[in-house]
């Protein structure tokens, strides 16, 4: 699914790592426990998307592969295994507040036989200082930017952070994904719509950051900006499995930012799309299908 660029294998790549933590503060511990629930999303967002991952990382302009990356606020470790696989002589760092997350992608390492290959970092990337991340000539943030208290401070750590002439590739949302047509479902047209209208109202109280302009704060970091490119996903329809799991897993989160502002027979509609053993449940839904936009930016830092 990519196109392996070889180089340069380095010793470290070589020796496998014991994870790392740092900055273990009681609220991160509390994080964390929300992030256990968040570790079955994130995986299938990998299974669902890994194409168009892969299309992604086969984009960067990185010339030569580079032979230390690092992934901020890997997740379960989507972008990790894609760069792995890229970059077959590469080791990645992988950043994370996670315990749940950072253990999850251990596992996936192990199963890939890319062990030796992943250092681990337990890492609050809001705290003022991070730990030794090394000098890679590729950082990666996939989803992660928006989420930070002062992204601009990050972006100026990478900058910081990276080798000469090295390259940063964030990759950001366009928005919460959409699994059905208009018309559905049949006893609340439109429902998806009005759901998402009440999310972007929720996200723009709480995540202040998504959507942001990350071309003109790349710039401000002191970085050039070599490219951007927004990946559009429309999977569908489609019966199988992992994306049946995927909208219903999507729903069920996006439940908590929205429910208050639903009417009665909206929640109701919505609250039958959860109900997998029901007929009405999207998993069972003929149209269910996977559309969404990701925007990557790829700079460099001269």
């Amino acid at each position: 699914m990519n196109h392996p660029s070889p180089h340069t294998t380095h010793p470290a790549a070589h020796r496998p790592h014991e994870q790392e933590h740092v900055n273990d503060h009681e609220h991160e511990h509390e994080h964390d426990h929300e992030a256990g629930d968040q570790s079955e999303i994130l995986d299938l967002d990998a299974e669902v998307l890994a194409e168009h991952i892969a299309s992604i990382t086969a984009w960067l302009p990185v010339g030569t592969g580079p032979s230390r990356i690092v992934d901020l606020g890997c997740g379960t470790g989507a972008g990790t295994l894609a760069l792995l696989e890229r970059f077959p002589e590469a080791e990645v760092t992988a950043v994370d507040v996670s315990d749940a997350h950072l253990h999850r992608l251990r596992e996936k390492a192990v199963a890939a036989g890319a062990a030796d290959r992943v250092r681990i970092v337990r890492a609050d990337l809001d705290a003022t200082e991070w730990p030794g991340l090394g000098v890679p000539e590729l950082v990666w943030a996939s989803a992660s930017l928006h989420h930070m208290a002062d992204p601009g401070r990050a972006l100026r750590q990478v900058h910081d952070l990276l080798a000469p002439g090295g390259l940063f590739a964030v990759v950001e949302l366009a928005g919460f994904p959409r699994f059905l047509p208009g018309s559905a479902p049949q006893d609340a047209p439109g429902l998806e719509e009005r759901c998402h209208a009440a999310l972007d109202r929720h996200h723009a109280e709480h995540v202040s950051h998504r959507g942001a302009d990350w071309g003109t704060e790349l710039a401000k970091a002191g970085f050039t900006v070599e490219g951007e490119r927004t990946v559009t996903v429309d999977i569908g329809p489609t019966h199988t499995d992992a994306v049946g799991r995927y909208a219903l897993s999507s729903l069920r989160r996006m439940r908590t930012g929205i429910a208050s502002a639903l009417t009665a027979e909206d929640l109701t509609a919505f609250d039958r799309l959860l109900d997998s053993d029901g007929p009405h449940g999207i998993v069972h839904h003929p149209d269910l299908g996977v559309r969404t936009e990701r925007t990557v930016w790829a700079a460099r830092r001269t």
